[in-house]
């Protein structure tokens, strides 16, 4: 697929836009007064595979608290960049805490809630002058349930004053608005002398279709980085499927620079679903590789023993388990396709076009699993410790070929 280059951006150590891989997002639902839980919390994403981490920076003690959880994150060898996530205060939390707006790597505005009025320019313009001064970028996060309201009326006026023939739908308005408000307020910050190199832009909304559109036409109208997330996405399978609808359709297009998925954990899971989400869309999708996959088929009558999803569970645990040692010693090995099929309408097949697969016995077919390594059959399994010795030959081959 042919991505849209934009404008490339230095986020701490990350590059987001600019031709670079998709970057992973998550965000912390800590209180950021708490700096240890808020670090600890940031570490357990890190640790999941997020690039980048955004936290809410929303009070004076909140903002005191940004160094420390730096510092706690030094210590043990984490160095994700940490976005400050402002809203209603933001220009006075930069200004009075410089500590805080040294220790962060990107600020995000809100253009609906960073000031009213006569107010709003004066504190935009505050939050993107503390950015030049400490050479950070920024997000310009335009989110429709907080929209910039007086530019919606704006616009409404404005087609309240057309033809009847020319007007147009409230959701268009609606659109346009979020469009337009994420853009003046880039030009803006150009203007005061932020580069278009140090700003991203995100336009959310909970809807997918509206996303879609709304992504489209911005990438038309501007070359700035863009951060994709469909807001409110919501829990569970609903959410996922939501996010992975827009998302999906948005990156095969080649729009979007850095992604998350908004999600909203069910009672004590952990924050980390959303970040594995994001990796599987993008490794789905061909874009970014993070780790062996397994092939697996879903079962039918022919396999109404569990044996293969046990084993294709096992498989995969056992390969997201040993990541963390294999992609330092073994280059590559995340680009790893295995399978494990439960018997012989797709087991042999599948199994060849896999750099490495296992053909599961189905009822009634003779209890032995053939191996195939690199499409050729090397190895006939049977016994009842079929799953230990498959995996000591997947070890081998990634030994082998990685090594």
């Amino acid at each position: 697929m042919n991505r849209k280059i934009t404008h490339k951006v230095n986020v701490g150590n990350v590059f987001v836009g600019g031709g670079e891989a998709v970057v992973v997002q998550s965000m912390t639902n800590t209180d950021t007064e708490d700096a240890v839980a808020t670090a600890n919390q940031i570490l357990e994403l890190w640790r999941a595979g997020s690039e980048i981490v955004r936290i809410t920076v929303n009070t004076p003690e909140a903002a005191k608290q940004v160094a420390k959880i730096k510092d706690i994150l030094m210590v043990k060898n984490c160095d994700v960049p940490v976005v400050g996530d402002f809203h209603y205060n933001g220009h006075r939390l930069l200004t009075d805490f410089p500590d805080c707006a040294a220790a962060l790597d990107k600020y995000r505005i809100n253009p609906g809630n960073v000031g009213f009025g006569k107010k709003r320019d004066t504190q935009f313009e505050t939050m993107v002058e503390k950015a030049i001064e400490f050479n950070k970028p920024v997000r310009i996060g335009v989110n429709w349930g907080s929209l910039d309201q007086e530019l919606v009326v704006k616009l409404m006026d404005e087609n309240t004053a057309r033809p009847t023939h020319q007007q147009q739908e409230a959701d268009e308005i609606m659109r346009e608005a979020i469009i337009q408000s994420s853009l003046i307020s880039a030009k803006q910050a150009e203007e005061i002398g932020l580069s278009a190199d140090k700003i991203v832009i995100s336009t959310k909304t909970s809807r997918v279709q509206d996303l879609i559109k709304i992504y489209i036409e911005l990438s038309k109208r501007s070359n700035y980085a863009l951060h994709l997330g469909l807001t409110e996405a919501g829990m569970g399978s609903k959410g996922i499927v939501a996010t992975t609808a827009a998302l999906s359709y948005l990156l095969q297009n080649g729009i979007g620079d850095t992604i998350r998925a908004s999600l909203t954990p069910r009672p004590n899971e952990s924050r980390t679903t959303e970040v594995q989400v994001c990796r599987e869309i993008l490794q789905t999708m061909g874009l970014r590789s993070f780790t062996p996959q397994v092939i697996a088929c879903p079962g039918c009558g022919r396999t109404t023993s569990t044996t293969f999803q046990e084993l294709a569970e096992k498989i995969q645990n056992y390969l997201s388990n040993s990541m963390p040692i294999w992609k330092e010693k073994y280059k590559g090995v995340e680009k790893l396709n295995v399978a494990v099929m439960g018997c012989i309408v797709n087991g042999p097949g599948e199994s060849k076009h896999a750099d490495i697969g296992i053909s599961l016995p189905g009822n009634g077919e003779a209890p032995s699993a053939p191996v195939f390594i690199d499409g050729q059959k090397t190895h006939t399994l049977r016994g009842e410790k079929i799953a230990e010795e498959f995996q000591e030959i997947v070890e081998s081959y990634i030994v082998k070929r990685f090594g």
